[in-house]
């Protein structure tokens, strides 16, 4: 193959005109001859760059609306054509088929459109066909042309032709696999938005595309590779997080920070949670995040330190002054004010996330899993239980205030590992057990956290004494229920569904709880 290939003539077809008047002016003085058409060719025009349209280039008119205007011999044969084949060299002399070396396009603004809430036929009319054609006929011959489909990609092309008089091998085969990416989302933008119309959440098959954030130093375990892709998406969150300050952002940063902030979402009122290790280890609401975060901390201040911060309200002064306190390593929220920042600007090492907002914990969206072969899909779990799908199963109905403590603890839950159990008092966690392969020792483990947590503080008593209990899943046996009751709480509630419920209704009963079914549980493995 050869190296370094000389621009002598050029395509120029772009949606996007970031840049291109400056290119356009760097390829005229060079001599390269400019093939354009639409929109594109007039921007040239009136910046005073020769250009031909590819009509007159190909003898071919522009027509069915602009539709076809480059799906022909003359542009694909000179984009295809090997320069090393003398039989591909005479067959283009005999057809009339010159040579283009270099092929800038970037496509009609399908995922703008979609993004816009345009109507079908608009969207249908923003799917570009020959702009990916070109783009993917270039790609394949990137021994001979250098393909272009990214704004910032002009530059440097243009500091390559300055120095070297022509594109090199290296830097045409890593802009041909860039092009096929960008065709590749192109056609997944498409293929999810038309199985969105049809109504089909798992079509037959899932194209899916990400967009590199940033590469991440390792993965889980320093032995790991990994980095970050967002998905287009314009929800708030981990991808639209702008970082304030700190160090880089390792892979369990951002996925112990994505764990923290989706929990902070499901409250109204300001609220605090710290993660580690994916986990919850202190949650609660409060009048202020001040107030959350004292209440929050109490929970676990073993497990704080050294953990993820998530606030649903604007960062201020009191809070920043609190969460500072203690060793943390990310701490995410909407915003935080110019006294919050100045606070958090002396722990020069923290990672301050502002995300621009507060994620909807009931929209739709899928997650994905990966598994050996493959991956699973499911819906995200925006599920919610209120007051009204509870149904009271005991002898006696919880009172007012365990009912908001029911609730608040169930939707914590939801985002602790399964077999998930959490002891709540006051809308804020008292104990939490995470993960573990039975549920009764989840209810151990937390029983066992509140009595840790309580001696820390100097409290005569373990937290989870007069609190309330949530579990993700029905308890399968009495016996979870019955450690719950032993460490002091007063109601529960659970999705019901198991063959003893009976069993765990009488063992409720006996110990003077009030509980409820949901009806819905929240595994998360």
């Amino acid at each position: 193959m050869t190296d370094l290939v000389p621009i002598r003539r050029a395509l120029i077809s772009v949606s996007d005109k970031t840049g291109l008047l400056e290119f356009g002016r760097f390829l005229a003085g060079r001599g390269v001859e400019i093939l354009s058409t639409g929109g594109t060719a007039r921007a040239l025009r009136e910046a005073g760059v020769p250009v031909k349209d590819v009509s007159e280039h190909t003898g071919f008119p522009e027509i069915l609306d602009g539709r076809v205007k480059t799906l022909v011999p003359q542009v694909h044969g000179g984009l295809l054509g090997r320069r090393d084949l003398p039989e591909h060299g005479a067959q283009m002399q005999q057809h009339g088929i010159a040579p283009i070396d270099l092929v800038v396009v970037n496509l009609y603004p399908f995922e703008a459109t979609v993004a816009g809430g345009a109507g079908f036929e608009d969207c249908i009319e923003n799917i570009d066909i020959g702009g990916p054609a070109m783009i993917r006929s270039a790609a394949k011959n990137h021994a001979h042309v250098v393909v272009l489909t990214e704004p910032a990609q002009l530059a440097e092309v243009q500091a390559e032709l300055e120095a070297e008089g022509g594109t090199r091998l290296a830097t045409r085969r890593r802009l041909a696999a860039a092009a096929y990416a960008r065709t590749a989302a192109y056609d997944a933008a498409i293929s999810g938005w038309f199985a969105g119309q049809l109504g089909e959440e798992f079509p037959p098959r899932l194209a899916m595309a990400g967009v590199l954030r940033q590469g991440l130093r390792y993965g889980e375990n320093p032995h790991q590779q990994a980095a970050f892709y967002t998905d287009g998406s314009d929800r708030p969150g981990i991808a639209t997080a702008r970082q304030a300050q700190g160090k880089e952002l390792s892979y369990n940063n951002l996925n112990d920070t994505d764990a923290a902030f989706e929990c902070v979402a499901e409250f109204d009122r300001p609220a605090i949670v710290i993660v580690k290790h994916a986990n919850p280890c202190g949650v609660a609401v409060d009048g202020s995040l001040a107030a959350a975060w004292d209440r929050a901390l109490l929970c676990d201040p073993v497990s704080a330190f050294g953990g993820i911060v998530a606030a649903n309200r604007v960062l201020d002064a009191a809070a920043a002054e609190k969460i500072t306190a203690i060793f943390t390593e990310v701490v995410v929220a909407p915003d935080a004010d110019e006294a919050a920042r100045a606070i958090f600007a002396r722990k020069k090492n923290l990672r301050l996330l502002l995300t621009g907002g507060v994620p909807d914990p009931a929209a739709p969206g899928r997650v994905f899993k990966s598994v050996s072969g493959g991956f699973l899909a499911q819906s995200r779990d925006a599920g919610r239980v209120t007051e009204a799908g509870l149904k009271v199963v005991t002898q006696r109905a919880p009172t007012a205030a365990e009912l908001a403590d029911l609730l608040f603890a169930f939707r914590v839950c939801k985002h602790v590992k399964s077999n998930a159990i959490v002891y709540a008092k006051g809308l804020a966690t008292v104990g939490i057990g995470a993960g573990q392969m039975n549920r009764v020792e989840s209810s151990r483990i937390a029983a066992w956290k509140s009595e840790a947590a309580a001696k820390a503080a100097s409290l005569p008593e373990p937290l989870a004494r007069g609190s309330v209990v949530a579990s993700d899943a029905f308890f399968p046996f009495a016996d979870g229920l019955e450690t719950a009751a032993a460490a002091g709480a007063t109601a529960v509630i659970q999705p019901g569904g198991s063959m003893r419920d009976n069993e765990v209704i009488a063992a409720a009963d006996k110990a003077g709880l009030a509980m409820v079914f949901t009806g819905m549980r929240h595994f998360r493995h």
